[in-house]
């Protein structure tokens, strides 16, 4: 799940816990697109987007509690949750739903050109390498978001006080 906490350190509700795992609803949808109504799917997203606000939200609060005379409260709760909503819209929600609808698509397409099995044979194969693709991308796309924002956004963040990614 996480690297292992300190000593007296606390606990995050968003990353240290089960909830953690409502962000992995709409790539477990799109693994199973095939198989089940489209409805279903945006459910997913709805799910994972619904720990995507909560998590930006806890972090402002935690970023207002911190007592610092170089920055203002107002300036650090805001660079909180931006921060942390853009990252988890991106690195949780758009990019590996993205990744994942397109790999199932495409596997659904080369087994459906380069095999003779039958379609529910198909959609689960496809439904299956979905599923086995997500531990595969998370932490390149993690780091690569990393990447995106500590080369854009951050640089938009005034120097003190900004916060940290994932």
């Amino acid at each position: 799940m996480s690297e292992p906490q300190p000593r007296g350190a606390e606990r995050d509700l968003y990353r240290d816990t089960w909830v953690r795992y409502l962000g992995y609803a709409n790539k477990v949808g799109e693994a199973f697109r095939s198989l089940v109504p489209a409805a279903v799917v945006w459910l997913s997203y709805g799910v994972a987007s619904s720990y995507v606000l909560p998590d930006a939200i806890d972090k402002g609060k935690k970023a207002g509690e911190v007592l610092s005379p170089e920055a203002g409260r107002s300036a650090r709760v805001t660079v909180a949750v931006v921060d942390t909503f853009v990252w988890q819209a991106l690195a949780s929600v758009a990019i590996p739903g993205f990744t994942i609808n397109r790999v199932c698509a495409a596997s659904l397409y080369v087994l459906s050109t380069a095999t003779r099995w039958p379609l529910a044979v198909r959609k689960w194969t496809t439904t299956a390498l979905g599923l086995l693709t997500i531990p595969i991308i998370i932490h390149p796309i993690d780091r690569s978001v990393d990447f995106l924002l500590d080369s854009s956004l951050c640089k938009l963040y005034p120097s003190v006080g900004k916060p940290s990614s994932s």
